[in-house]
Parts: C-alpha cells; sequence; structure tokens
C-alpha cells in the first residue's frame, strides 16, 4: 500500500487542491522539505534544470526516486546520479513510459533472444507529436493541477530546449533501450519556433562500435488522433526490426522463412504514463523490474545535449564516451563525466 506522504508545488493554491484531491498527509511550497520527511519514493517531476540537485539530494537520504524526463540537461549530471543511485543501492527510474508497454517488452525479447539481427548497423527514430502549444507560448498560461507551467516548457534556461528534450528524450528512451548502443558523435539541425525551443529536429548520430542513424523529431498538427508518430527501425548484420507504436506494428524479418510480424491488440502502442509509477513501487518493495534506469537516461542525455551542441556551433559534436565504469561510480573513485 502507497501512502501519500508530503507534496511540493510553488503554487500554494495549487499546491492545496492537489493535496486534498491525493490524499497528502503534508503540503509545502519548500522541496527541500520533502527530502528532509526521508520518505521511502520521491518523485522528482519539477522543470528538467532542478532534477540533479531535487534526486541528488533524494538519493543522498536513501529514497527510491522517479526523475521525469528529460533526466537531466548534462551528461555530468546524469552520470552523477548514475554513481549516486548504485552507492545508494537505491533504484532511480526514468519516466520513460514506452518501455513498459508489452510491445515494447516482445520488441527487446526479439532483439535479444536466438541472435536478434545480428551487429547493429543502422538505427532509425522517427516522431512526430502535437506539442506546438506546448513549446510556442500558446498554451494557456493558467495553470492547472495535472499541467506544468508555461515556462517549464519555453524558457531555454528551465527547459534545456525544445522538441528535442520535451519528445525525443522518450524516443531516445525507448531507442536505446532496445539497442544498447551509446553516442559517439551528432551533427543536428534544428529549426522552428522561438530561439532556443526548437519545433523540429534533423539530427544525425554515430554509435560507439561503428552503427549510425538518424533521429527525427517534429511539433505536428493533432495528427494521429492523439497518439504519438514513433516508429523505430533497426537494421543488424543478420535481420531488422520495424516499431511502430502509432499504427501498431512490430516485425522481425531474418529472410524467408523466418519472418516474425506480432499480433497486436489495437492501442498497444499508446503511452504508457503509469508504467514507471508502478515499476516504483515495485522496485521499493524489492520486486520488478527497472526498464528506464539512470544509466540509460545518462546514455539520452549525452546525445540529446551533443545535438543541442551542434546545432548551436554547427559543427558535429563529439560525445566523451570514456566515461568511469559502472564498478568505479559504485566506489566512488572515479569522477563523472565533465
Amino acid at each position: 500500500m502507497v501512502e501519500p506522504s508530503v507534496l511540493n508545488r510553488r503554487d500554494p493554491v495549487l499546491l492545496e487542491s492537489i493535496r486534498r484531491r491525493f490524499g497528502f498527509a503534508r503540503a509545502t511550497t519548500r522541496w527541500q522539505d520533502v527530502v528532509a520527511e526521508r520518505p521511502d519514493i520521491i518523485v522528482v517531476s519539477s522543470p528538467a534544470a532542478l532534477h540533479h540537485e531535487q534526486a541528488a539530494a533524494a538519493l543522498e537520504v536513501g529514497a527510491h526516486v522517479l526523475v521525469e524526463k528529460p533526466f537531466t540537461l548534462t551528461s555530468a549530471e546524469a552520470w552523477d546520479l548514475v554513481g549516486k543511485a548504485i552507492r545508494s543501492r537505491t533504484e532511480l527510474v526514468v519516466a520513460y513510459g514506452w518501455n513498459y508497454r508489452p510491445m515494447v517488452v516482445e520488441a527487446e525479447r526479439l532483439m535479444t533472444t536466438d541472435g536478434g539481427i545480428g551487429e547493429i548497423e543502422h538505427l532509425s527514430i522517427t516522431m512526430s507529436s502535437n506539442t506546438r502549444a506546448l513549446l510556442s507560448e500558446t498554451q494557456s498560461a493558467n495553470p492547472s493541477p495535472g499541467r506544468p507551467r508555461p515556462e517549464t516548457w519555453t524558457d531555454r534556461a528551465i527547459s534545456g530546449g525544445g522538441y528535442g528534450q520535451a519528445q525525443l528524450s522518450h524516443a531516445l528512451g525507448l531507442a536505446l533501450r532496445l539497442t544498447g548502443l551509446r553516442g559517439a558523435e551528432v551533427f543536428a539541425y534544428m529549426g522552428g519556433g522561438s530561439p532556443g525551443i526548437e519545433l523540429h529536429d534533423a539530427i544525425s548520430v554515430r554509435y560507439v562500435g561503428g552503427a549510425i542513424g538518424t533521429l527525427s523529431g517534429s511539433s505536428n498538427h493533432g495528427a494521429g488522433g492523439g497518439k504519438h508518430q514513433l516508429e523505430v527501425r533497426v537494421i543488424g548484420t543478420r535481420g531488422q526490426l520495424l516499431l511502430d507504436l502509432e499504427r501498431e506494428a512490430l516485425w522481425r524479418y531474418r529472410g524467408h522463412g523466418d519472418d516474425m510480424r506480432i499480433p497486436l491488440e489495437p492501442d498497444a502502442g499508446r503511452y504508457d504514463a503509469i508504467g514507471p509509477v508502478d515499476a516504483i513501487v515495485e522496485l521499493a518493495l524489492g520486486r520488478g523490474e527497472n526498464r528506464s534506469p539512470a544509466e540509460l537516461g545518462a546514455r539520452t542525455t549525452e546525445i540529446l545535449e551533443a545535438a543541442y551542441r551542434s546545432a548551436a556551433t554547427h559543427a558535429a559534436a563529439a560525445i566523451e564516451v570514456d566515461s568511469p565504469s559502472l564498478a568505479g561510480l559504485a566506489s566512488g573513485q572515479a569522477q563523472p563525466l565533465e
């Protein structure tokens, strides 16, 4: 049983409304008060620029932590949280909801059993979603209990960027889970929107080990009936895999006689906002699986950080891949990426 303990939000009126609605015992406008309560689980759903400081404080008091995406704004912050979670022996879950959908679990099985599709050579990720109002300051300025303040996504200092941070963080969290890849170099074009808050991304990625790929994202006009358009295609030395969450398609092809098209239920690809929440509760109870751990969040952050750097400099941006080993992070001997 989960008992809501303490809640934090800046607006005292909305804070009290949420407290009554969900039955929290206490509400406060100071996030430090939440940490001081030392609850078993702390959810960090603040603007992205605050994630590192708040998640680090939560881990240091021994809480299991659920962090909203984007995980952090820099790879140094991300790897620091990886180390803190290991050393505190607690779970850190990043809110990549698709990773908990049964069709994605099945896609991972196809990628990892019986040789999968062999060594990965190419990864294509395409995403489009109705985020124009969210990213262009046309969303209502009146906050509600379930809606962030507009500046959460339209102030670069808070959000770290536009569509890449708001949505491609989800797509990368899924694709990097499926493939196990880690970025090595990125070249990015970004356009639309206001300065620093892009609506569209066209990104090329070279991965450690030699695979290459593309990462494309766009703020659409509401197409898709409320569903996200998200497709991942992976080409390997033995075959290929298609995962289409909008059209509910999962297909692995390894030649004639080895063609697997997985039957799926309608809406199998809808986003799962509950999956990460259930996961952090199960993990706090000593069971279940973390399908979106801090290490995955760090690999995602690296690519996005490099993409924004590339777009700003009009040049390819390298990712420092000599990060400390997980053993080094656990011992506290290694330093996180700079």
